[in-house]
């Protein structure tokens, strides 16, 4: 198993559909229930912390 540098976002967890880009992967959800439960199951399988830029988009990132 290959190890992720520090610092790297690993996925994006958002609400919003358009104004999303990048090199991570991007889960859209619901609603902020849903984004949430989302955000956890990855924060655990990748190892990660969750980040909430305040703006519906949640980032999970290796430390």
């Amino acid at each position: 198993m290959s190890e992720q540098p520090a610092g790297v976002i690993l996925a994006i967890v958002t609400q919003q559909t358009a104004g999303v880009g990048g090199g991570a992967p991007i889960f859209f959800v619901r609603d902020e229930a849903e984004q949430q439960k989302v955000a956890g199951y990855l924060a655990r399988i990748l190892d990660a912390n969750v980040h909430d830029l305040e703006n519906g988009s949640l980032i999970l990132v290796k430390h």
